[in-house]
């Protein structure tokens, strides 16, 4: 039996060239080492399997390399790696500066490679800071690490840092797709791409998984077998998900979901990846957004082709049901439950029954496909105020559409709707304060004027007229017993600017009792005046009120400025106040 080494090992790259996804690091120390601009103290940070180790044994080498050395000469002697995560007390670092002072015997620099740095304790920090900040001419120090929050400031500041990022999907694909071509494999684009998908931006875990799943599969690599080993969902599962849901076939949704738990996969994992799927043919809506799409070439045209069968809006509420599931489910103490109630909710979003259709005739469809007649929608009625009263307008409303029953049965059945649609058109709702101040408003102008609310009267008054209508309705509040709001008029003599009305209140109160009554104050002003852009402007000056009297010394005092003898006739006869 032959030794076997693993992808990650076998494939591992030899030069920069080879590097999958980094680019913009591997051309700046490329530059680097030509212009003889290398940094001495190195940090490669990013997430695991993403080439920090290996472009640092690669840089070790370049750096020593005078064109003039054997292909499989590695400068073993001069390249150091020490694990951190394991070699991570002082005595460890003493040792390692102790080493460093001694030049190399062959090649010209000494590179130390420290793998998992920030497992250094803090003392093995201190003991390496002015090392790591003067280190001799001869040796270049690289850290590598997957935590670089971990690492303390001085350390950072004294490293040039480089940031490895993961490797993107298509890039991991092609670099299996070149070893699948090395080791004479047939492997479908979509099982690839699986395989990309489940390693997680990570080279490393990639090579891992694709070795796992050519050992079950042997030389032909089929999206089956990967989907089958690696125990992930397979996009067929919700393609035929979304197309039940489409169809809104609730029953066959529900035995599918159970099929699926039945394979042994987690309910959250199905929700979370109908969600993602959801966003996909979402993607797939506008042709600037495909590029998002990270699928094989097979699967991108089935997405193509679903995305124009599902309607935008059912997309958007599809991922809202599907992430508002997603949060719950951990919580939920009926997991299942939720996720079935969730796909209902799914598969009734598109229903298009005859609850839904209705809306526009009385008769519900189904009777017009039995019958083959087919129905009138319901135009917008058009309202015209040439009445006075609303009252009057709609019994004569009523009377007319009586009258043209009588003509026609069928034409009654098709427009008796106008009126209750009409009806529920106007409607306000009672629970909000803002729509019960439009209607309010939207009455006044339309009881008081026979005109449109557009083209209303605004003819020019005077101050004098106003003040004179103000008096007008104070006396007729009086007159219907409303003298508390008759009082709160007589505060105050209204000023008028352009054709807003001004007050001042001595406290908040006031203001408030008067803007509840403001309309029917509004309309008697503007009916009188014939000017329907008049308005009021309530304000509040609290030091007005002290120019009230409340008590019975406020009271004598104001007496007694009006009439100086009072003060005389509680003296003359020892009155008391």
């Amino acid at each position: 039996m032959e030794h076997f080494v693993v992808s990650a090992r076998k494939y591992r790259p030899q030069s920069f060239r080879d590097v999958v996804g980094q680019q913009a690091i591997t051309n700046t120390l490329l530059n680097a080492i030509e212009h003889n601009h290398l940094a001495q103290a190195l940090l490669f940070t990013g997430p695991r399997g993403v080439g920090k180790t290996t472009c640092a044994r690669i840089l070790a080498k370049m750096i020593n390399s005078d064109g003039n050395e054997s292909g499989d000469e590695d400068f073993a002697f001069n390249i150091f790696e020490l694990d951190a995560a394991s070699n991570n007390s002082v005595d460890d670092i003493r040792n390692l500066t102790d080493q460093v002072r001694i030049p190399p015997q062959v090649g010209k620099y000494k590179v130390y490679i420290i793998d998992e740095v920030h497992m250094l304790s803090q003392a093995a920090f201190n003991a390496f800071l002015k090392t790591l900040e003067e280190p001799p001419k001869h040796c270049i120090f690289i850290l590598a690490t997957t935590e670089k929050h971990k690492i303390i400031p001085t350390i950072l500041s004294r490293c040039q840092i480089f940031d490895f990022k993961r490797i993107t999907v298509r890039d991991a694909k092609e670099y299996l797709k070149y070893i699948a071509e090395q080791q004479e494999i047939n492997a479908e684009d979509d099982a690839l791409h699986i395989i990309a998908q489940k390693a997680d931006g990570a080279m490393r875990d990639a090579l891992s998984i694709f070795d796992r799943v050519v050992s079950f599969s042997g030389k032909n690599l089929t999206r089956q077998a990967v989907t089958e080993n690696l125990n992930v969902l397979d996009y067929e599962t919700y393609f035929t998900s979304t197309d039940l849901i489409l169809e809104n076939k609730i029953p066959e949704l529900l035995i599918q979901f159970n099929k699926t738990l039945g394979q042994g996969f987690d309910g959250h994992h199905y929700i979370a990846g109908l969600a993602s799927h959801f966003r996909d043919l979402l993607v797939c809506k506008t042709p600037k957004t495909i590029e998002l799409l990270e699928v094989g070439e097979q699967t991108k045209d089935k997405y193509l082709q679903q995305s124009q069968r599902a309607p935008q809006e059912f997309l958007l509420k599809g991922i809202e049901l599907a992430n508002e599931c997603d949060l719950k489910y951990k919580t939920s103490k009926n997991q299942r439950l939720l996720v079935e109630l969730c796909l209902m909710q799914l598969a009734s979003i598109t229903f298009d029954g005859e609850k839904k259709n209705s809306k526009h005739y009385i008769i519900p469809p189904s009777y017009f496909k039995k019958t083959g007649i087919t129905p009138i929608p319901v135009a917008k009625p058009e309202i015209k105020q040439h009445n006075t009263n609303p009252v009057q307008q709609e019994d004569k409303t009523e009377e007319k559409v009586t009258t043209k029953a009588t003509a026609s049965a069928s034409t009654t059945v098709l427009e008796r709707p106008k009126i209750v649609l009409s009806r529920e058109k106007k409607s306000t709702s009672g629970l909000s304060l803002s729509s019960i101040r439009a209607k309010k408003e939207h009455q006044i102008k339309q009881i008081d004027v026979v005109v449109d609310e557009e083209n209303l009267p605004k003819e020019p008054f005077t101050e004098d007229a106003l003040v004179s209508t103000w008096h007008t309705y104070t006396q007729e509040l009086k007159n219907k017993g409303k003298h508390n709001l008759a009082s709160i008029l007589s505060i105050d003599t209204p000023k008028v600017r352009d054709t807003t009305i001004y007050l001042e209140y001595p406290n908040e109160t006031n203001k408030k009792e008067l803007l509840a009554n403001q309309y029917e104050l509004l309309s008697f002003i503007r009916k009188t005046l014939n000017n329907y852009a008049i308005d009021l402007d309530i304000t509040v000056n609290e030091e007005k009120e002290k120019q009230y009297a409340y008590t019975t010394i406020d009271k004598f005092n104001k007496l007694k400025e009006k009439n100086p003898n009072i003060e005389l006739l509680k003296k003359t006869f020892g009155l008391d106040v």
